[in-house]
């Protein structure tokens, strides 16, 4: 047998993507395998390894997917064969997180493992509904505090007198179904019925909805609006605060959950920008490029590559796999006489960055024999190429391969909730996102005749109208401003409606 691996049992957060700590990120970077937990955002599955074994240990309210005696089980068989495993946890793996029973089943097996902390819920979500847990003139103490046990009806066995008097400001994790024994213990115990209360559900995301009352009709208010889980329940005068200090709901795009299409490998400043707008942004599907250096058809160009007079690279990945092939084969980079040319000015700033003078493609000489290098291109592509250019060699340097990975996150998210919007930024991202849902077992046709969709400008709005889609939108520019506008006042018209 090799040697044993190790366990990181992570703390993934709140759901806000950018609340996860550094070493938790980096853990997931690094992990062979991941167990994660229906509460943990989907979307930082992203963030790991394309070849990584995702196992869904989710819980839902009526049932479970995998008892935690399998999940310790599957932590000492997946390091027991050398992995490096990541158990992603929502929130902190310390709070209600049954942590120490599976560190305790690892100590056992003498499985080595660190415990990554994470910013609970009970905080965090109480954060972004505005409500901080301590203020001098509110609160000075704060208590987190089951809202169900592994007991027989699930009611809480709490100390309800010191928990009633002792403290100000008190967090119920799941509480939801317990409201009506939450409160009436309460009260029983010394609170006011008129005590402030909030339910915040799907905490620090843009799903967040809350639900405002006191001890005496917050019972009675869940009842009438269906109100559920996952939530937190905050209990205390400090709620009062609210009003005044809550942000995050004011956010432009708050509300919004937007799949970006996307073509290439790079994660774009659109995504980027929309998340700090306030929206829930997933960036699909997640492209790997694989190099095809090694392959018989680059040596035979590259043994001839003092014969070019013209090299064309239609994107900056052909120029990062062209330049990665010449050092495999030790090509003495001085052989390279030919004028260089990007097909975009992100190409023409890689060949740059290489150490050589480019320009655009739009600018190149009709004369001189020509290279032209790209990804590995269909039928349809290497046609239109060969209407332009008459005469030519094609490298292909590398091709774009799908992770499964992102399709897995794309079921969650769509597990999770409804989708508002997908965005396509081109044409090309158009016929991308179409083969990779189909790739996802989803029917595009049924997602997005459920869904807005918004094109960035005329060419990809044709392209998704020939595939059967219907257009809700164009910016009246091709800018992320411009775009931010266009959802911003979508979003209005709707609300006021």
């Amino acid at each position: 047998m090799g040697s044993v691996g190790k366990v990181f049992l992570v703390g993934a957060g709140p759901g806000d993507v950018g609340l996860i700590t550094v070493k938790g990120m980096e853990s997931i970077r690094q992990a062979e395998v991941i167990l994660y937990d229906r509460l943990v955002n989907p979307l930082l599955l992203e963030h790991a390894r394309p070849d990584v074994e995702l196992i869904y240990c989710g819980k839902l309210p009526d049932r479970h997917i995998l008892r935690q005696e399998n999940i310790n089980d599957l932590l000492v068989e997946k390091a027991m064969e050398g992995k490096m495993v990541v158990r992603l946890k929502g929130g902190d793996p310390s709070v209600f997180g049954r942590v120490g029973e599976e560190a305790e089943t690892l100590t056992k097996n003498k499985i080595p493992f660190e415990i990554v902390p994470g910013i609970t819920s009970g905080i965090a979500a109480s954060t972004y509904a505005g409500i901080p847990v301590t203020h001098r003139d509110y609160g000075s103490s704060f208590a987190m505090v089951t809202g169900h046990d592994k007991s027989k009806d699930g009611k809480p066995a709490i100390d309800w007198e010191a928990l009633a008097r002792g403290i100000d400001t008190i967090a119920f994790y799941m509480g939801v179904g317990n409201i009506a024994h939450i409160s009436e213990k309460l009260i029983q115990n010394g609170r006011s019925p008129l005590t402030p209360v909030i339910l915040i559900q799907w905490g620090t995301t843009s799903r967040q909805k809350t639900l405002e009352g006191n001890l005496g009709n917050i019972a009675a208010l869940v009842e009438e609006t269906k109100f559920s889980n996952p939530a937190i329940t905050l209990v205390g005068d400090i709620v009062k605060l609210r009003e005044k200090v809550k942000w995050f709901e004011h956010q432009p795009l708050f509300g919004q959950q937007i799949v970006v299409a996307r073509t290439g490998e790079d994660k774009g400043r659109l995504a980027e920008t929309l998340s700090e707008q306030g929206a829930d942004v997933f960036e699909y599907p997640r492209i790997q490029c694989q190099s095809l250096v090694k392959d018989i058809a680059f040596l035979n160009i590259i043994k001839q590559i003092e014969s070019y007079d013209r090299i064309a690279f239609l994107s900056p990945e052909s120029v990062r796999f062209f330049f990665e092939g010449v050092q495999h084969y030790g090509v003495d980079i001085r052989s390279i006489s030919a004028e260089l040319f990007g097909g975009s000015i992100k190409s023409k700033k890689a060949i740059e960055s290489r150490g050589f003078l480019a320009k655009t493609i739009n600018v190149m000489p009709e004369t001189g024999k020509l290279l032209i290098v790209s990804e590995h291109l269909l039928t349809d592509r290497k046609e239109k190429l060969a209407a332009k250019w008459t005469s030519f060699d094609l490298l292909e340097a590398y091709e774009k391969v799908e992770v499964e990975q992102s399709h897995v996150t794309m079921r969650r998210v769509l597990a999770e909730g409804k989708l508002d919007k997908v965005i396509f930024p081109s044409a090309a991202s158009v016929k991308q996102f179409i083969t990779s849902i189909v790739n996802a077992g989803i029917d595009p046709l049924q997602l997005l005749t459920e869904t807005d969709v918004v094109c960035m400008g005329e060419q990809s709005a044709k392209a998704a109208k020939e595939a059967g889609i219907q257009v809700v939108d164009i910016p009246h520019e091709p800018t992320v401003e411009e775009l931010i506008t266009t959802l911003t006042s979508k979003k209005s018209a709707v609300a006021k409606a």
